[in-house]
């Protein structure tokens, strides 16, 4: 079992723009330890403090040439564009082809404290942009058109449905 549960669309706090980080300590040094490992159960290449419920901006990653930790992360510069299949942890099974820029420069802290600078392009840059959405309370259904995100919702009320899960009273499903 994951030591952390993944919090799934609907669920508000997925929603919320998370807080600074303002304590580099022993208790966030352990919460990464668990979302390392509730991602690489998961099977993915990166975790938002948010996706285990937690509104903090940081987020853990391993895309198989390198992984860490990035504390208060932002985006100082971007280039480009690149189309790519995207999918998210707490979207399961559903993936949609994003166009986000190619290029980025993302600064922030790692977990000794220290400043760090990351030039990344294609899956490092997306992996980096993906999860700094979800500190913003974005997920990539906000990225989709139209017909993608009518086609979205009707796969994630089936899904719901299929599972057993009962629509709220007064209405329909309400998934985002």
């Amino acid at each position: 079992m994951a030591a952390r549960e993944i919090r799934l669309i609907g669920d508000p706090v997925l929603r919320t723009r998370s807080n600074e980080v303002t304590d580099v300590d022993g208790a966030l040094a352990r919460l990464c330890d668990e979302m390392f490992e509730t991602m690489y159960e998961a099977a993915g290449i990166g975790l938002a403090a948010p996706q285990v419920g937690v509104r903090q901006r940081f987020f853990v990653y391993d895309h198989g040439e390198d992984g860490g930790v990035i504390v208060n992360p932002e985006i100082v510069e971007s280039d480009g564009e690149w189309a790519f299949d995207e999918g998210c942890l707490s979207v399961p099974d559903l993936s949609f082809e994003i166009v986000r820029p190619r290029r980025i420069h993302l600064v922030g802290i790692d977990l000794d404290g220290h400043e760090i600078s990351i030039e990344a392009d294609e899956l490092e840059a997306r992996l980096f942009q993906h999860e700094l959405d979800h500190l913003d309370g974005v997920l990539i259904v906000d990225h989709l058109d139209e017909d993608q995100l009518r086609e979205a919702k009707r796969a994630l009320r089936e899904r719901t449905l299929a599972a057993g899960m009962a629509a709220p009273a007064g209405g329909g499903l309400r998934l985002f």
